[in-house]
Formats: structure tokens, sequence, C-alpha cells
């Protein structure tokens, strides 16, 4: 699958990797510790209709984590019930999309969850997104994480903190939020998969978004390889997820560091290019086939909300 992966804040990629013609991936919430579910977690199983599929489970339990830890940091979704769920005429493709703004003098700038179900003549794919991204009151990474799920057997992990600055240029920046985190140990866990190979964005703007430590593998656990995905997806995946989102949350979501105002508006730069081109690699590119100019309309302008992007 290639697609762009909308990272939020950053390279919105998540933004940002490329879809296969016809997915499309977005941002997905995770259900609550206990009581209620919120709408985040709604939002990561999707609408009625919606199959059920092991990632999903996995996203559903990492939003509700980072929904706890980050608490009245984030306020109350204000998605409108006809993004919150949406559908195409003939029911074919289904998706739902949670936004959570960051509370006032809070790191946060937003955390954006969506879940997205098209059936194919030859099957269905299934796309579950969850990006966390913080403000220029830090220059700390964003979370990303998306799965691309087009067969029983396969699927495709984007996985990261997505950087705010270019790495070259800030040798320090890369020991602070991936050398001393070791976050490339969460990266070797499913590289030594035998079922796991490198994905490969077909986008080079994609593959220059990431960090070195990104997990973007493809995983395809061959005919008859169901029952070995899930248990994949329960095991390694999860824990790997749950890995991440850990070193995220002790390492980049409390941040305190000063930023220079001259190097905040290159970080702001940044930032709204890498949304800018997941959205319109990604979601203007796929969307509208899937749903409909009304439906992808309406979509898409409460993701450049999110964003902060206006329409070139």
């Amino acid at each position: 699958p290639s697609r762009a992966s909308i990272s939020v804040s950053a390279p919105a990629r998540p933004a940002v990797s490329r879809l296969p013609r016809g997915a499309l991936r977005l941002p997905r919430a995770a259900s609550p510790l206990r009581g209620k579910a919120s709408s985040a977690v709604r939002a990561s199983a999707g609408p009625a209709g919606m199959p059920s599929v092991a990632h999903r489970e996995v996203a559903r339990a990492v939003a509700g984590e980072a929904e706890a830890r980050l608490g009245d940091r984030l306020l109350p979704s204000a998605v409108p019930a006809d993004v919150a769920e949406f559908r195409n005429g003939d029911g074919t493709a289904l998706g739902s999309l949670d936004v959570r703004r960051g509370a006032p003098g809070s790191s946060i700038d937003f955390m954006l969850q969506s879940s997205l179900h098209c059936k194919v003549p030859n099957g269905a794919i299934d796309i579950t997104s969850l990006f966390i991204n913080l403000n220029a009151s830090t220059d700390a990474p964003h979370f990303v994480m998306e799965f691309i799920q087009g067969s029983p057997t396969s699927m495709v992990v984007l996985l990261d903190l997505l950087p705010r600055k270019d790495l070259a240029l800030h040798p320090e920046y890369i020991e602070k939020y991936y050398g001393n985190t070791e976050a490339d140990k969460q990266r070797k866990i499913i590289e030594e998969l035998p079922q796991a190979r490198p994905y490969l964005s077909p986008s080079l703007f994609v593959r220059s978004a990431f960090s070195p430590t990104a997990v973007f593998f493809t995983i395809d656990c061959g005919q008859g390889g169901e029952s070995v995905l899930e248990e994949i997806v329960h095991g390694h995946l999860a824990s790997v997820v749950k890995g991440l989102l850990q070193i995220w949350l002790g390492t980049c979501a409390g941040d305190t560091s000063e930023v220079d105002e001259g190097e905040r508006e290159i970080m702001v730069k940044r930032d709204r290019t890498v949304r800018s081109k997941s959205i319109e690699v990604d979601l203007t590119a796929n969307l509208p086939r899937m749903f409909g100019p009304d439906v992808s309309g309406r979509v898409i302008a409460e993701i450049r909300k999110a964003f902060g992007v206006e329409e070139a």
C-alpha cells in the first residue's frame, strides 16, 4: 500500500505515506480504560458495520492509554456528527474521525484518530490511524501510528516519533529523542520477525519526513496466515506500539525545552508543509473516489481545521 502518512502536526503523516489507490488512512482513537467510551475510542471502533480487525483493537487500547495519561490536557471532541461517522451512498465505504484539541496552556496541538473500511473487488482495505501533535511551545516529535490492512494475512505498519527539525543539522535532537530513549529497539523487534520486510513509500517526500527509527514495515503471513497475523498484531506489534507511546508520553508530551524564536518559525513552517502535503497526497486523492464530493469535502475540511491548513 502506498500512501502519504497524515502525520499530524509535523509531516502530517503523516501523513504521510501513500495509500494504495482507493485506500485512505486517518488517525484513530482508543478505548477508555473504564466507564463510558470516549469519542476517541468510538472513533477507533468505527461506525456500525465497521468490521472488527485485530489492529483496531490495538489502536483502541493505545488511544485509550494516551487519553488517560494526557487527561485534562485534551479538550472534548467537537467534531460534527456527520464527520464523526460517515459512509458512502451504497455503504461500501465507512469511516469515523475524532479530533480533540489541546487545552490552553498545554503542549498538545491535537489528537486525531480515524478508521476507514472500504470494500474493493477482491476484498477490503482497513486503515486505522492515531496522530498526536504537539504545538509550537515545544520542538519535541509528534506521535504517528497508522495501520493499513489490505488482506486478512498482510498489513503495513507506520509508526514513528515524527521529527520537527532537520536531523542532520541537529545531532543533539537525535540523541535526546531517539538515542537516549532507545527508540530503535522497538523497530528492531518488528524487523526480526520473519514475516516482516521494510516498507518503502513511493513518495520521496514521505521518506524524507520520518525519523531513522521509524517502524515502516509490511507484515505478510502468506496464504492461510490469518491467525499468525492476528497473533503478531496482539503480541509483537501491540508491545512495540505501547512501548513507543510510553517513550513519547515520557519524553515528548511534557517537554518544556525553550524554543528559539527563529527556530520556532522554521519548525512551524515545516509542520505546516508536511500537513499540507499529507492532505494533498492522501486525502484529496482518495476520499472523493470513495465517498463522493460532499462527504469527503466535510471530512477533509475538518482535518484541515485540525491541521491549521487552509485550502490552497
